[in-house]
């Protein structure tokens, strides 16, 4: 019988495999790129690039989503509720307790960012603060709490920047085959690998986006079940999600940069279908369906 523990477990899984299909696809499309243009080089410094990006962007990814957000560090004898809300799921966790901020925003959302559960942040909106329970703001804290615990910030990290290098490769790839760089090694038996690393080229960095948005749609719904396991009342975030769903309020510090680390997609609006495969989180209602039907 499936319960909050299998999802997670489950989501772990499958964000693993993720993971892995997104570095497969890089490695290959450094392959490709390298087998194209006859540069064996290029696979190297795809891989050494990557690794780069990473670890500028892990040291100081909450810098840039903190200032991004506008978010702003709270003060001293500040929203109090808030701070011992924090304290107290920390401790119930076996955390350290976070920096906290507060994003000058009426909008219902909230985010956890930095490198380690040693160097976290959390940051919700004063909408959250006024428009949400003390249950409600327990579950969405205990899911921001969740990320930290399950490492998501190095995930989500490692992924954007992936994603990134992939889209530079591409473009790089591209500019060389404009610029009649590719017109010689044609000559020379690479014709089909210049066909296929034209077509990765244009198809990879749209591959590559898929994956990170379905890292991400996954890393939330692991969230949403660590979470509930925290608080031992999925009530009440699947509440706090309903009011989420329900709120049109704008949010005037996000960014499509930053828009995965929110507990909710604070770009109001979207379709159906094929555009749910665009989105930095899965739909509302779903995970609200999960918490409150986590048993079945």
């Amino acid at each position: 019988m499936a319960s909050l523990y299998t999802h997670q477990s489950e989501n772990v899984r499958k964000t693993l495999g993720l993971m892995a299909g997104f570095l497969i696809l890089l490695i290959a499309l450094g392959w490709i790129f390298s087998q194209a243009l006859q540069s064996p080089v290029i696979l190297y410094v795809a891989v050494v690039l990557a690794l780069v990006m990473n670890f500028v962007s892990y040291w100081n990814s909450d810098k840039i989503a903190l200032a991004m957000s506008r978010a702003r560090a709270l003060g001293e004898g500040e929203e109090l509720e808030y701070r011992r809300v924090v304290e107290n799921l920390a401790i119930t966790a076996g955390l350290p307790t976070p920096r906290l901020y507060i994003m000058d925003a009426p909008q219902i959302n909230a985010f956890a960012t930095g490198r380690d559960k040693e160097h976290a942040a959390v940051a919700v909106t004063t909408g959250a603060l006024t428009k949400l329970t003390r249950v409600e703001l327990e579950g969405v804290l205990a899911h921001e709490l969740s990320h930290i615990g399950n490492r998501d910030i190095l995930v989500s990290t490692v992924i954007v920047v992936l994603a990134g290098i992939i889209a530079m490769l591409s473009d790089f790839f591209m500019r060389s085959m404009f610029w009649g760089g590719g017109r010689d090694r044609g000559k020379n038996g690479g014709g089909l690998f210049l066909v296929i690393g034209i077509v990765a080229a244009i198809v990879a960095p749209l591959a590559a986006s898929l994956i990170k948005l379905a890292v991400s749609r996954e890393r939330e719904y692991l969230a949403d079940a660590s979470g509930a396991l925290l608080t031992r009342y999925p009530e009440g975030l699947a509440s706090a999600l309903e009011k989420m769903s329900q709120d049109e309020t704008a949010l005037p510090g996000a960014r499509s940069g930053t828009a995965h680390l929110y507990i909710a997609n604070p770009f109001k609006g979207g379709g159906k279908a094929l555009t749910k495969l665009f989105q930095t989180h899965p739909p509302l209602e779903d995970r609200i369906a999960r918490l409150r039907n986590g048993d079945k």
